[in-house]
């Protein structure tokens, strides 16, 4: 985690398919709960290369604006930046584009965890 740093940046880019649709009269058009996981996943994929062995990231937050329609078929572009470290709390703002504009933005908090504490707390959890 040493090596991450205010103002990184990282794209992500979908092609929209089925699976990531919801319909709108006779349209399949990008859902917003896909354009969320879209927005968590270009958040991981910048902060991982990042993380010490033994660490992770879990989700705290999104915050996000879906602002256009994206047919299927089109792809989808996240720009990611890293906007601020609050040590172990990560918070990244994200646009996202489609083949023509701007469709989605968002403030995403992501936090790095110890995996092996979160596994044992997730077994407890299964134990009861």
């Amino acid at each position: 985690m040493d090596t991450l740093q205010v103002g990184m940046k990282n794209t992500l880019e979908w092609k929209v398919t089925d699976k990531l649709c919801t319909t709108r009269g006779d349209y399949q058009v990008f859902s917003t709960p896909s354009m969320t996981q879209f927005v968590e996943m270009a958040a991981q994929k910048l902060a991982a290369p990042h993380l010490k062995p033994g660490q992770g990231q879990v989700g705290l937050s999104v915050n996000i604006r879906h602002l256009a329609p994206t047919p299927i078929g089109q792809k989808v572009r996240a720009d990611v930046e890293l906007v601020d470290i609050d040590r172990r709390k990560l918070t990244f703002k994200v646009k996202v584009f489609d083949e023509v504009e701007q469709v989605g933005e968002a403030e995403h908090e992501r936090f790095v965890i110890d995996v092996d504490k979160y596994t044992e707390r997730l077994r407890k959890k299964i134990a009861g």
